[in-house]
């Protein structure tokens, strides 16, 4: 007789339809929270909020969380929650389809990772968002953040605006159920000034997409057509023209744009050096030079090509 397989139960469906793996460690949930920085003055909106875990530290440190949660299975507990902490609201309904706050606020969540990209795409559009900390897969925030060593074309895409960081790891083991894989806590912070003036971002952008265009393999290649100068702005930039563009660093992307179509880089911010994320010139690249990435710094002294 062939072994009888188990049992497989609506709430085990119906988590995999959601792709649900709830954080079950304590050390987790507090390294989550100590990445988001919560403070008493802020608005947080919770994404996937489940049976309240996270909710509960989170609703401890800030001023008002508004907590998301679509499955009607634990809707009672997270409601029950609600009802017990005055700072929370509830709300049973998709994230997605939600407007956002029209105060400044933050988003913090162990997301659906089926949902990922439309989480974070959700989050780079809302004008008043600050900040958001997204529990992702650990090869998602990898990915978004440098951190092998590659540069994802949404990432420089929004780089002006966006500062990425991988603020640390999450073991598998910390899930209920545990997924196949670990992990990551993904950290986009909205600057306080974009790294480049307002009406230069439509150019830079369309500069970025004709990179990752794909065309002949090489960044050089890809920009030659429509910047005759692009050889010159590449030397200056210490880039080897043959550097796949995976390669360039979010801050090349940008000393290269200001060597293509001559923008001061002065022009972007006109505050003390220093005064907020898009003040840390040295590091976030406001300065036409080629600095070194948080995501390689302690790896090697020169960027790629150098």
């Amino acid at each position: 007789m062939a072994p009888r397989r188990p049992r497989t139960t609506a709430r085990d469906r119906s988590r995999r339809v959601l792709s649900q793996n709830f954080l079950a460690d304590p050390a987790a949930v507090a390294r989550l929270v100590r990445a988001a920085r919560p403070n008493p003055d802020d608005l947080l909106v919770e994404v996937g909020a489940g049976r309240g875990q996270l909710t509960r530290p989170l609703a401890a440190r800030c001023r008002r969380l508004i907590a998301y949660e679509v499955d009607p299975a634990v809707a009672p507990d997270l409601a029950a929650l609600g009802a017990a902490l005055p700072r929370v609201t509830h709300r049973q309904q998709d994230f997605l389809a939600a407007t956002p706050p029209d105060e400044p606020f933050s988003v913090v969540g162990n997301i659906p990772w089926s949902l990922t990209a439309a989480v974070v795409r959700w989050c780079l559009a809302a004008p008043r968002l600050r900040a958001a900390t997204l529990l992702t897969q650990l090869e998602y925030a990898r990915k978004r953040t440098g951190d092998h060593g590659r540069w994802s074309r949404l990432t420089v895409l929004t780089w002006p605006e966006h500062h990425w960081r991988l603020a640390g790891r999450v073991p598998r083991s910390a899930f209920r159920p545990a997924p196949s894989v670990d992990g990551g806590i993904l950290r986009i912070e909205r600057r306080a000034e974009p790294l480049l003036p307002t009406a230069s971002l439509p150019a830079y952008r369309r500069m970025v997409e004709r990179g990752f265009g794909g065309v002949g393999g090489s960044l050089a290649a890809s920009l030659r057509t429509a910047y005759p100068r692009v050889d010159g702005a590449l030397r200056a930039a210490r880039l080897d023209p043959a550097t796949p563009v995976g390669l360039v660093w979010p801050e090349q992307w940008l000393v290269l744009f200001r060597l293509l179509h001559a923008v001061d880089p002065g022009a972007a911010a006109q505050r003390p050096s220093g005064s907020g994320p898009a003040g840390r010139r040295g590091r976030d690249g406001a300065a036409p030079t080629a600095p070194v990435s948080p995501a390689w710094r302690g790896r090697r002294s020169a960027p790629p090509g150098r």
